[in-house]
Formats: C-alpha cells, sequence, structure tokens
C-alpha cells in the first residue's frame, strides 16, 4: 500500500526542469525547420492582398475614365516585404503583364518593394498606367540555381553517348518527344540536380547537332520557359541557346510539329522548339553577334526581356 502511494505521490509531480528544457529545444527545432514555410506563406499571402488591391484600383480607375474623368488615380499602399515578385512569375492586372526583370513599358513603371506603393492612373493614348515604388529593389533573383553551367555534361554522361550507340550525323532530343529513347537517360541526369534551367516547370529543351568527336561549337542546347505544346506549332517563340562550347545567344525559333515514328507513341504528334533544322549552316543562322551572352544570367535577362515585348503577346497568353 505505501508503494502505491509513493508512485502516486511521484506522477503527481508534474514536470521537472530537465522535461522542460527538452520539450523548449523541440519547440526550437521544430520552428526553425517551419520557418521559411511561414515566412514564404506569409509572403505569398502579402502579394496576394497587393495584386488584390491594384486590380480594384484598376477597375476604379478604368470606370472612372470611360465616365470622362481621364485625371483619376488610386495610391495602393503595398504590404509584400520583399522587392518584386516571389510567388508569380509573370504578373497579369487586368491584361497588363509583367516578367520579373523585364523593362519598364508603357503602363508598367518601376518595381514592387517594400514599403512601396502602387499609383494606378490613366493616360490618354496608353490607357492604364500601373506605377510601382518603394525601398531599392534587391539584386535580381533568379528562379534556377544559377551555379548549374554546363548541360552538355548531362549529354555527354548519357550511356547511349558514351558506348557509341549514337547512329546519325545529326541528333535532335527535344524534351516533348514522347516515348523518346533518349530523353529518359537525359531526365535520369537531371534527376542528380536541383532546380536547374532544365528543370523549370513547364518548359521545353532540346539537344541539337554534330555527334562527331571535335566538334563541341556544332552542339546546341535551345530552351525555352514556354510549353511549347500548348503553344502549338509554326509560332515563333524566343529561345536560349547555349553552345557546346560554352556560349549564349538569346534567339528566335519557328515551333515545329513532329509525328513519332517509331514505337512507343507510334504517330503521335508533339510540338518540338524549333523546325526541323538539317544543316551547319541553319544552326548558325540563330547565332547572332550581337544577341551573344558571356553568362546564363545575362542570357536569361535577356530572354525575360524578349518574351516581354508584344510580337509574344498571343504565345505568353496561351501559356499563362
Amino acid at each position: 500500500m505505501k508503494s502505491n502511494k509513493m508512485l502516486m505521490k511521484q506522477n503527481n509531480a508534474g514536470f521537472t526542469l530537465v522535461n522542460v528544457l527538452i520539450v523548449i529545444a523541440v519547440i526550437a527545432i521544430l520552428s526553425v525547420g517551419a520557418y521559411p514555410v511561414f515566412s514564404t506563406l506569409i509572403e505569398k499571402s502579402w502579394e496576394a492582398a497587393d495584386i488584390s488591391g491594384v486590380r480594384s484600383a484598376f477597375d476604379h480607375v478604368s470606370a472612372e475614365a470611360l465616365m470622362g474623368n481621364k485625371t483619376a488615380s488610386v495610391t495602393v499602399d503595398l504590404k509584400q516585404k520583399q522587392a518584386d515578385w516571389q510567388s508569380m512569375d509573370p504578373v497579369n492586372i487586368r491584361g497588363i503583364i509583367h516578367y520579373k526583370g523585364a523593362d519598364d513599358t508603357n503602363n508598367w513603371k518601376g518595381v514592387a518593394s517594400p514599403g512601396g506603393s502602387c499609383v494606378v492612373s490613366y493616360e490618354e493614348d496608353v490607357g492604364v498606367v500601373l506605377t510601382w515604388s518603394g525601398e531599392a529593389a534587391a539584386k535580381p533573383q533568379y528562379p534556377f540555381d544559377t551555379s548549374v553551367k554546363d548541360y552538355f555534361s548531362l549529354l555527354y554522361n548519357t550511356k547511349f553517348w558514351k558506348d557509341g550507340s549514337l547512329k546519325t550525323t545529326n541528333f535532335e532530343f527535344d524534351s516533348r518527344c514522347p516515348g523518346s529513347k533518349y530523353i529518359p537517360s537525359l531526365e535520369k541526369e537531371l534527376e542528380k540536380l536541383n532546380n536547374s534551367l532544365l528543370q523549370q516547370e513547364n518548359c521545353t529543351w532540346a539537344f541539337l547537332g554534330n555527334p562527331y568527336d571535335g566538334r563541341e561549337s556544332e552542339r546546341y542546347l535551345f530552351w525555352t520557359s514556354l510549353n511549347t505544346n500548348e503553344v502549338g506549332g509554326g509560332v515563333k517563340i524566343p529561345v536560349i541557346i547555349q553552345t557546346g562550347d560554352g556560349k549564349y545567344y538569346v534567339s528566335e525559333t519557328t515551333t515545329g510539329e513532329r509525328t513519332k515514328k517509331s514505337e512507343p507513341h507510334k504517330g503521335e504528334k508533339y510540338i518540338a522548339v524549333s523546325e526541323q533544322i538539317t544543316s551547319r549552316i541553319e544552326y548558325k543562322k540563330f547565332l547572332k553577334a550581337e544577341a551573344k551572352y558571356s553568362t546564363l544570367e545575362e542570357a536569361y535577362d535577356a530572354y525575360v526581356k524578349a518574351l516581354a515585348k508584344d510580337e509574344y503577346k498571343g504565345v505568353r497568353e496561351k501559356c499563362l
């Protein structure tokens, strides 16, 4: 009986100092791990609130303009805590579309930044204008890991490249090709990377060119952020091109419809990143000296600006 009383007394003793310290330590560890997630979610909610506020202001200014008041303007104070947009790219506000890092346009001026605002106004020959301001914008951030530079090592590490089973004078390995004999090997190599350019959602890429030894400069990687199957065939799109000898270009291709000629998926159609290219001269036409860049970051910045041009408006709308 005495032992039972002692046990009950021990059970009612509550938490010891050691118990409390363990609980505090566990909470601290969980908090550190969860902070980036919560931070991202909070920033996303702030950005969503900012977009909603600017869209409401857009509607108000548009309505005023329709009623003859062309001088109306609304200032929306921004809630976001990071420069530019973290949760969306591009941003679409009632048809005004803008990509991160792109230059100002007639309808979009400045960069959304912490402590800033968006002045929504109307100009007779332009329409609604969004003017963003705030603290100095941070250095541009890229949606992919910029430390990955050499994508041709992916190609050279595949089994089919190493064992010499590639029997062609001009290869094309397009990521949109269904049931490709070669793409799975390239994707297996891609899995060794984390968030590389070629792993961006909806992007389309292709390795093309000359397979013979010593012809690195005649091999090409074409990349676009667009899903070419959604774009359709015969459509002009901007692309980044990396050559096998490490040069970068921003160019324009015309998407090409292909029909799979072998099983599996024989007869299935898909849209490749470019029309069929069959000669060295045809490749060279994509490599313009004025659109040559020394780094992938420079090429990507130029690509973003190219994609934002009015001539690609229809392409952007298809892929939104």
